[in-house]
C-alpha cells in the first residue's frame, strides 16, 4: 500500500500552471517538523517535501493557501527519475506526492503563526509526548462541569402534521 498524509506548513505560494492541454497542475513543498527534537541541540529538525496537485486539488490549493498556511496532505509516494539533459550518463531521483486530497490543518485566524486552531502543532513543531509513563506518576483528566439535562419544555418541535403515526411494527414498511 501507498499512502502518504502529511501535515505541515507550506515553504512558498503555490503556483498553479496548466499544461498544453488545459489541465490545472500545482507544485508546492510543505515543512513538516520532525516529532522529537535533537539531542544535542534541542531543536527539531523538518524535512521539506514536494507535493504535486492536478486538477481541482491543484486549483483549490493555488486558491485557498498560501506561504506559511498549515496543510494536510493525502497522497501517494512517486518516484521521479530523469536523465540530465548535460549529462546523459547521469539520471536525477526525485521523491513527490501526488495528491489526492488536501485539507486545511489551522483555525480560521491560521496566518502562518501558532495561533492555528491545531492543537497538536505549536511554533512551528510538534510538542513531544508530555507523559510520565516511567514514573507512574499519572494525572487524572480535568473532570468537566455537568450541564443540567434539557427539559422537554425547552425544545422546539417540528410540524408533525406531515408524518403518519407508526402503531405497531407489522406497519413499518421495510
Amino acid at each position: 500500500m501507498n499512502k502518504v498524509i502529511l501535515v505541515g506548513r507550506l515553504t512558498a505560494d503555490p503556483v498553479l500552471n496548466q499544461t498544453s492541454s488545459g489541465i490545472a497542475s500545482c507544485r508546492f513543498t510543505v515543512a513538516v517538523t520532525r516529532r522529537f527534537a535533537d539531542k544535542n541541540t534541542g531543536e527539531r529538525q523538518a524535512d521539506f517535501i514536494t507535493c504535486v496537485a492536478w486538477r481541482q486539488q491543484a486549483e483549490f490549493v493555488s486558491r485557498y493557501f498560501s506561504k506559511g498556511k498549515s496543510i494536510v496532505v493525502e497522497g501517494t509516494l512517486r518516484n521521479d527519475n530523469y536523465q540530465d539533459r548535460k549529462y546523459p550518463d547521469v539520471t536525477h531521483y526525485s521523491m513527490n506526492v501526488f495528491v489526492d486530497n488536501v485539507e486545511f490543518a489551522g483555525g480560521k485566524n491560521d496566518n502562518g503563526g501558532s495561533q492555528g486552531g491545531n492543537s497538536g502543532y505549536q511554533n512551528g513543531g510538534y510538542n513531544a509526548p508530555q507523559n510520565s509513563y516511567g514514573n507512574n506518576n499519572y494525572q487524572a483528566a480535568p473532570q468537566q462541569q455537568a450541564q443540567p439535562a434539557a427539559s422537554n419544555d425547552d425544545m422546539a418541535y417540528g410540524i408533525s402534521d406531515d408524518f403518519e403515526e407508526i402503531i405497531g411494527d407489522g406497519d413499518v414498511p421495510f
